[in-house]
């Protein structure tokens, strides 16, 4: 097959949603495939509507001499209306990988409507919709209906290989030493940084050390709100800002964390719990997206609502004080981990689906 991956930015740009495309497009070409990006330059939203009127970019979509073009839904601003033209005269595909939608995200309402027109409309442009969990595919076809084609292919949590020594996760956590949290996703207000630092703060026993590892430049007036929040509830020394760390580095963190802890506004899935898991870490998530779908709350986390510093503090204090629970815990993640498809099941069904809809086309 001969596919276009059409994105914005760099392939190698850190975030769940790129790590799966990543890994989809290793994949293909590991099959003989041919994947061609074609990468649109950040920026702001408005900017990217005029996409749509751009005759240059309209004429290198014509041209594209592929079987079928993927467009990552993040692109949906310059592609909502471009789409029905470029339907009408080529002869690919149009695919939407789904991660999760921007009218989930957490603004105020009327730039929700907003968001939600504009992605309605780019969602009903294209053929077909890979999503990466339930979640997403219900959100989706609440706005545009069910009758487009689909697969549901769950990202994977395997990128590190995992493979931890009999006994770790009884011996790291009966260490005389704090309880080790991870906050592993970029310093955005979306992932809930400043939710959890309310939660510590809560705290009366600080018996805790978190360390933070994501970029902070990608939104850096929060990213130093957050430095400022830590200092203002005097929590300096517990608290580590690594920003974005290589896999080696990721992985050592990984390995000497008790638990995970991200409340964010919504993820689509959330891969940063599942890699988690793999190291045996419980994670302490938020209801709203795809999490619920392989987290059980009480089980191997914890399910919350948005925005509860107080929910999470009682966890967290539960889970510092009884390091039995914690084991059991720890064990049921890394269970659950194992179950869990790996990136080669996920991008060999998403492989199947792209060749079903190739077949389909040469039909008609």
């Amino acid at each position: 097959m001969h596919i276009g991956l059409l994105i914005y930015g760099s392939l190698e740009t850190i975030s769940g949603g790129y790590l799966f495309d990543r890994q989809l497009v290793s994949y293909l070409e590991a099959q003989g495939d041919q994947v061609d990006i074609i990468s649109i330059p950040w920026r702001n939203y408005p900017l990217h509507l005029l996409d749509n009127l751009s005759r240059g970019f309209y004429r290198k979509l014509v041209n594209l001499p592929v079987d079928i073009l993927l467009q990552d839904e993040l692109s949906h601003p310059s592609l909502f209306h471009l789409n029905r033209g470029l339907k009408k005269k080529v002869n690919y595909r149009l695919i939407s990988i789904v991660h999760h939608l921007r009218c989930s995200e957490f603004h105020p309402s009327w730039q929700n409507e907003f968001y939600s027109t504009v992605e309605k409309l780019y969602l009903q442009s294209v053929d077909g919709f890979i999503f990466n969990s339930q979640n997403t595919r219900q959100k989706v076809e609440n706005l545009v209906g069910d009758h487009k084609s689909r697969v549901v292919a769950y990202p994977a949590g395997d990128r590190f290989q995992p493979d931890l020594a009999p006994g770790l996760i009884e011996s790291r956590a009966q260490q005389d030493i704090p309880l080790q949290i991870l906050f592993l996703g970029n310093v955005i207000p979306r992932k809930g940084l400043h939710t959890l630092l309310e939660a510590l703060k809560l705290i009366s026993i600080k018996n805790w050390q978190l360390s933070i590892a994501g970029s902070m430049a990608i939104d850096e007036k929060y990213a130093q709100r957050m430095m400022q929040s830590v200092r203002d509830y005097r929590i300096e020394d517990k608290v580590i800002f690594y920003g974005s760390l290589g896999e080696k580095e990721l992985r050592s963190v990984m390995l000497t964390s008790h638990i995970m802890v991200m409340p964010s506004y919504h993820e689509g899935f959330g891969i940063a719990y599942l890699e988690g898991m793999g190291f045996g870490l419980p994670a302490i998530a938020t209801t709203a997206g795809g999490s619920s779908e392989f987290i059980t709350h009480n089980v191997n986390g914890y399910l919350i609502p948005q925005e509860d510093a107080a929910i999470i503090s009682k966890y967290i204090a539960r889970l510092t004080e009884d390091r039995h629970l914690l084991i059991k815990m720890s064990r049921s993640a890394l269970e659950r981990y194992h179950q869990h498809p790996t990136w080669e099941n996920t991008s060999e069904r998403i492989r199947g689906f792209l060749e079903k809809m190739i077949d389909q086309e040469d039909k008609l």
